[in-house]
C-alpha cells in the first residue's frame, strides 16, 4: 500500500494539451475512481501514474518517491488493462507467475504466491486452463491475479469492465471492491461509467477536458456538485435542468408555467437554472405545472417519462406502473426536498 500523489500533471501531445494541471492526493488504501466522458484525459493520466506516458509537466510521487523518471518497473505499480494481456499459450498459473518468473524469484515462491492469489480470487480449479477455455468474467479474474502477485504499492486499472456484458459488469464490481476490502490496497481506476464510479469508489474524480471538476465521496457528489456537468454526469438518469425565473418560490418557465420549489436560495434573483433529479418529480394530473407526455419506458421495478415542460425536456422516474400515452398532458410537481440552483453563464452552484 502507499500513497499516491499527482501535482500540477501535464500531458501535451505536440500542441495538443490533454491534461492540463491535474493535482490529486490519493491516501494510503484508498479506492479512487478517475471518471469523465471519452476524450476529458483519465487513461492518459493512468498512464503516466503507470509509466507508460511521458509526462509534459508536474510530478508524480508513489510511497513518498518522484517517479518521474522511473520505468514502469522500478514503479512497484500492477496495472490491469480492459483487454486482459493474456499470453495465449500459457495457464492460468503461469500467465498468473510469469512476471516473477522473469524478476528471478524461485519456482517455490512463485507458487505460494499464486496459489495465495488463485485462493483470494476463486481460480483455484482453473489454474491449468488455458485463457481460451475461459469466460471474460475468468480472464479478467486472472489478469488481476497477475496483479495481485506482484504484491505491488499500487493497483492501476483501466477500464476493465468493459468489455463484459452487463450481468457480468455487476458481478465483477463486487468481486473488486471485495477484493480492496480483504486487500487493503491503494487502487486507482479509471472508468466512464458513473454507476461504476458511483458503487465502487471512496472518492471520486470527476474530469473534463484534462482538467478536475471535482472531488469527492460519491454521495458528496451526488448531493452537492459544484457545477452542472458534474450535476448531470452523475447520476442515472441525469439530472434535468430547468432554465427559469425566480418569482414568489416559483420557477417561471418559458411559456409561463409555473413550478412551485421547495426552497430558494437567499441571493437568488433574475435568471437561474434549476436542477431536478429525475426522482425528484411527483406526476399527476390535476396540479402543478403542465407537462406532455413523449415516452413512457417501464423498467420493471420502476418507470421512466419523458416529458416536455416549458419546451425542455425532462426524465421523470415514478416507483407506480402508470398508463399515460404519448401526447397525454399531466402535472408536474417537486416531491424531492432537495433542489440545486446554477448559475446559467458559469455554470456554477448557487448556495
Amino acid at each position: 500500500m502507499a500513497m499516491v500523489q499527482v501535482s500540477g500533471l501535464r500531458k501535451s501531445f505536440g500542441a495538443l494539451e490533454v491534461v492540463k494541471g491535474v493535482s490529486i492526493d490519493i491516501r494510503d488504501g484508498e479506492f479512487l475512481i478517475l471518471v469523465g466522458p471519452s476524450g476529458c484525459g483519465k487513461s492518459t493520466l493512468l498512464r503516466m501514474i503507470a509509466g507508460l506516458e511521458d509526462i509534459s509537466g508536474g510530478r508524480i510521487e508513489i510511497a513518498g518517491r518522484v517517479v518521474n523518471a522511473l520505468s514502469p518497473k522500478e514503479r512497484n505499480i500492477a496495472m490491469v488493462f480492459q483487454n486482459y494481456a493474456l499470453y495465449p499459450q500459457m495457464t492460468v498459473a503461469q500467465n498468473m507467475g510469469f512476471s516473477l518468473e522473469i524478476s528471478g524469484m524461485k519456482k517455490a515462491e512463485i507458487e505460494k504466491k499464486v496459489a495465495d492469489a488463485s485462493e483470494i480470487l476463486g481460480l483455484n480449479p482453473l489454474l491449468q486452463r488455458k485463457p481460451s477455455q475461459l469466460s471474460g468474467g475468468q480472464r479478467q479474474r486472472v489478469a488481476m491475479g497477475r496483479a495481485i502477485v506482484r504484491d505491488p504499492d499500487v493497483f492501476l486499472f483501466d477500464e476493465p469492465l468493459s468489455n463484459l456484458d452487463a450481468k457480468l459488469r455487476v458481478q465483477m464490481r463486487a468481486e473488486i471492491k471485495a477484493l480492496h476490502q480483504r486487500l487493503g490496497s491503494t487502487i486507482v481506476y479509471v472508468t466512464h461509467d458513473q454507476v461504476e464510479a458511483m458503487t465502487m469508489a471512496d472518492r471520486i474524480v470527476v474530469l473534463r477536458a484534462g482538467r478536475v471538476e471535482q472531488i469527492g465521496t460519491p454521495l458528496e457528489l451526488y448531493d452537492h456538485p459544484e457545477n452542472m456537468f458534474v450535476a448531470g454526469f452523475l447520476g442515472s438518469p441525469s439530472m434535468n435542468f430547468l432554465r427559469g425565473t425566480i418569482e414568489g418560490g416559483s420557477l417561471l418557465l418559458s411559456g409561463g408555467e409555473r413550478l412551485v420549489l421547495p426552497s430558494v436560495p437567499r441571493n437568488a434573483g433574475g435568471e437561474l437554472v434549476v436542477g431536478i433529479r429525475p426522482q425528484g418529480f411527483a406526476i399527476g394530473t390535476q396540479n402543478g405545472a403542465k407537462a406532455t407526455v413523449k415516452v413512457v419506458e417501464p423498467t420493471g421495478a420502476d418507470t421512466h417519462v419523458l416529458a416536455d415542460i416549458g419546451g425542455t425536456e425532462i426524465t421523470c422516474v415514478v416507483n407506480d406502473r402508470v398508463d399515460f400515452a404519448a401526447g397525454q398532458e399531466i402535472r408536474l410537481s417537486i416531491s424531492a426536498a432537495q433542489v440545486h440552483f446554477f448559475d446559467p453563464v458559469s455554470e456554477e452552484r448557487i448556495d
